[in-house]
């Protein structure tokens, strides 16, 4: 039924409510004033943030934690290249996500008008889709075609830019029903097929990833690998797809992968890839499966069919989304013989004996600071980080235990881990939130303390401080041993800055500290900072930069 006449601005935020966006974030401008006026007396809470990339990160992170597109607003021109960086981690992370630009008017455009950009260009390579609304009339067409394609197949971000005059031009239109995401099933012929290479194998293993998962898709891979007894690896950054209790989770296949199981994944007869792409981290660099024919014989199934054989030529192709997916194979009654049940237990016991910790260089030991977290928080903390060495710590020593409990950038982005924190909390408030960062990485979206602040999120971020960009420093002395160039850093007292923004902050610099300055950031109730002053010597778990610089100089 055809409403009466409402501004663009209002049509579009009345298209987002239906469609089931309960929240956006924003940096205001004045590129989108009217869709500011119509946030007011409308059911849809608004997240102000203290910079564009911190904007469109909170909104990456609603839509991992609600498998719904996250929502953001952002300005034109520089508010725009400044949200690029969440345009691209929901890209490679596979996440739904909508950002919506302010525009220059249109009778103002191919002037080079005051911050004009050409954002279907400029987002084409960044996002699913990027278009622009002409016509107010329209906004309910384009808002349902951005949710639908947000969400389906495998999901990712959309841009959308509203020329600010269209958004106070008023129309009469009605509204369109909410989208309904299209997911492709598996044949059951495929499904007859993937059994049998499975049952006739010897040594089996299973990698999940990607997209679109839920909780339900977590319990179903669980279900589906215990009862056939199958080692499982999760890709880069998914370690909340499968407990890490469970028998047959054999570990993390990302960045700084144990040895033993890279060796178990290139050694599979059958290798079972469920939802993740087999990009350059999960496959250590193209080694662990060489393209374009794999030495396993390979099982991949994948949202998208463009994915299927987009790398790798696969033995079986499954254009399959991972509930679908999971729900068919948590249905396959298991072989009576299982030649690979044993290598599922000596892949366990790996796992086991890898995540113990291990001493570091230095007075704080990162491995016991990791583990201590892990107990001190309840098992459905959110645990957030960006990108950094200080990662391998969390990677490999901080158990997950339920879904999405772990909010990281597959895309390897710095700067994700205080802003998706903030936005997990404002999604989720009733949860405990952590986020670890390094502190060239808290230092590239610091500012974001601030939205905490002034929304009252009680959040903790364990910020380990080595002066340096680490990951850098290390690469560096790999290929340039003992020439430091541009890696060196002066930062400002954590703790203090905590306190700065009127949140809590503490001081670690011996291990024993930790747990108590941990407990009190806990009990603060606001955002706190427990700065953790780490030895720069302490590059990796069990590495240092000596080592690194005496293996090159050797």
């Amino acid at each position: 039924m055809t409403k009466p006449a409402r501004t663009g601005a209002e049509i579009l935020v009345d298209a987002l409510i239906g469609h089931g966006a309960d929240h956006a974030f924003c940096v205001p401008g004045e590129s989108f004033l009217a869709v500011l006026d119509a946030f007011v007396g409308r059911d849809i809470g608004v997240t102000v943030c203290r910079h564009e990339s911190g904007a469109a990160i909170m909104a990456e992170a609603a839509g991992k934690m609600t498998g719904k597109p996250g929502i953001a607003f952002v300005t034109r021109g520089p508010g725009a290249t400044n949200a690029s960086a969440g345009v691209h981690i929901a890209f490679q992370d596979s996440t739904p996500m909508i950002l919506f630009i302010g525009q220059v008017g249109r009778d103002q455009r191919d002037r080079e008008a005051f911050q004009e950009v050409d954002y279907r260009a400029m987002f084409g390579p960044l996002a699913k889709w990027a278009a622009e609304i002409d016509d107010p009339a329209r906004v309910p067409e384009y808002v349902s075609r951005a949710f639908h394609i947000a969400v389906s197949g495998r999901p990712g971000p959309v841009v959308l830019a509203l020329p600010e005059d269209m958004l106070r031009e008023h129309a009469e239109v009605s509204d369109v029903r909410p989208a309904r995401p299209v997911a492709a099933h598996p044949a059951s012929a495929d499904m007859d097929t993937l059994a049998d290479l499975l049952s006739r194998a010897e040594r089996p293993f299973v990698i999940a990833g990607g997209g679109g998962w839920d909780g339900n898709a977590a319990r179903d891979l669980r279900a589906f690998a215990e009862a056939w007894e199958l080692p499982v690896g999760l890709s880069l950054r998914c370690q909340d797809y499968m407990s890490g209790d469970s028998a047959s989770y054999a570990g993390h296949v990302g960045i700084g992968i144990d040895p033993q199981l890279a060796a178990r994944v290139r050694d599979a007869d059958v290798l079972l890839v469920l939802g993740a792409r087999l990009g350059e981290m999960t496959t250590s660099g193209y080694t662990l499966v060489t393209p374009p024919d794999p030495q396993q014989v390979l099982i991949h199934a994948h949202a998208s069919a463009d994915e299927i054989g987009h790398v790798y030529r696969p033995a079986l192709g499954l254009a399959a989304g991972a509930k679908a997916m999971t729900a068919a194979l948590a249905n396959l009654a298991p072989p009576r013989a299982r030649l690979w049940a044993e290598r599922t237990k000596a892949a366990r016991a790996g796992f086991l004996a890898w995540s113990q910790p291990v001493p570091n260089a230095g007075p704080v030991q990162m491995a016991e600071v990791v583990r201590t977290v892990g107990e001190m928080v309840p098992e459905d903390a959110i645990v957030s980080n960006g990108a950094g060495n200080y990662t391998a710590w969390v990677h490999r020593f901080h158990r997950f235990r339920h879904w999405r409990t772990q909010l990281a950038p597959t895309s390897g982005s710095m700067g994700y881990g205080l802003p998706a924190a903030v936005g997990a909390k404002r999604i989720a408030p009733e949860r405990t939130v952590v986020n670890f960062a390094g502190d060239g990485c808290f230092l590239m979206t610091g500012q974001e303390m601030a939205t905490a602040a002034r929304y009252g999120l009680g959040l903790v971020t364990v910020v380990v401080n080595n002066s340096m960009y680490g990951t850098i420093r290390m690469h560096q002395e790999k290929a340039y041993p003992g020439r430091v160039s541009a890696t060196e850093l002066t930062n400002p007292d954590f703790a203090a800055l905590a306190r700065a923004y009127g949140g809590h902050g503490e001081t670690v610099v011996r291990t024993e500290e930790f747990a108590p300055a941990f407990r009190r950031a806990l009990d603060s109730g606001g955002p706190a900072i427990v700065e953790i002053r780490l030895d720069p010597e302490a590059i990796l778990p069990a590495k240092t930069l000596a080592d690194i610089r005496g293996t090159q100089a050797r």
